[in-house]
């Protein structure tokens, strides 16, 4: 139970859902946790959770798609932990619409928020690895970022950004020992994933609905992409930089 021993990881929208679930399972297994988000609640409920089983971790007041932001949030890690070995850009946000009728506000908003948070954060965290070795930074991409769906436009769009972007990120920090991978979830049962659905009609038959399309025959759990993430987090994947790790129950095999 210390894969992480040692390590400090920041994950941000640590608040809920998958983001949650890593931060959970970092300090289960040994790493210290800056949890960011912008819901501050919700995330010190995070930190007291990791706190009351025994692990180390801070709360930080975090918008990711400003620069500024991440300028606070690496700068508060560092105070607090004196390093930064993990960096989980796990933000994301979408918008249902089609080509035709996605507006250029829209267009803009899902992409600060998915595009130019993963930007940012492994801008300023590897400039910081740098400094201390080397280290893993893993970006949220989605099943979206390998193939299409009619009413996603400006999803599919960034989540195929997120995942290319992480090629070229992992082959400019690769000399310097700074890991850049992606993690490509399917439908994983979240608040987030829940409120989309409800959006469509009833939640129940819409879960129902959408498990038909997994092979596996169901949607997957926030901790199952936690597990992914933190074998890419680890040293165990010290050989592995630029790839995808698909989570989706075989959703994009068929």
């Amino acid at each position: 139970m210390a894969r992480l021993k040692d390590k400090v990881a920041l994950v941000t929208g640590g608040a809920r859902g998958i983001g949650k679930a890593e931060a959970i399972v970092f300090a289960r297994e040994g790493a210290r946790l800056a949890v960011t988000d912008f819901r501050r609640e919700l995330g010190e409920e995070t930190v007291d959770e990791i706190r009351g089983s025994g692990g180390d971790a801070i709360f930080i007041l975090h918008d990711v798609t400003q620069e500024a932001g991440w300028e606070n949030a690496i700068a508060t890690t560092l105070d607090a932990f004196g390093r930064l070995d993990v960096l989980i850009n796990n933000v994301g946000d979408d918008v249902v619409a089609s080509v035709e009728d996605v507006t250029l506000e829209q267009w803009r908003w899902v992409t600060r928020v998915n595009l130019d948070s993963v930007f940012l954060g492994t801008k300023h965290g590897m400039a910081v690895m740098k400094k201390s070795g080397g280290g893993s930074i893993v970006n949220t991409s989605s099943i979206y970022g390998l193939v299409g769906a009619a009413e996603e436009a400006a999803y599919c769009a960034t989540k195929g950004g997120v995942t290319n972007f992480t090629r070229s990120a992992a082959l400019h920090g690769a000399s310097d020992n700074i890991r850049v991978n992606a993690v490509l979830p399917g439908f994983i049962r979240t608040q987030w994933v829940e409120d989309y659905l409800a959006r469509l009609g009833d939640l129940e038959e819409e879960v129902a609905r959408i498990a038909e399309l997994h092979p596996i025959g169901r949607v997957g759990r926030p901790e199952e992409v936690a597990y992914a993430v933190l074998y890419l987090a680890s040293d165990e994947s010290s050989f592995v930089t630029g790839s995808q790790l698909v989570i989706d129950g075989g959703y994009t095999a068929q």
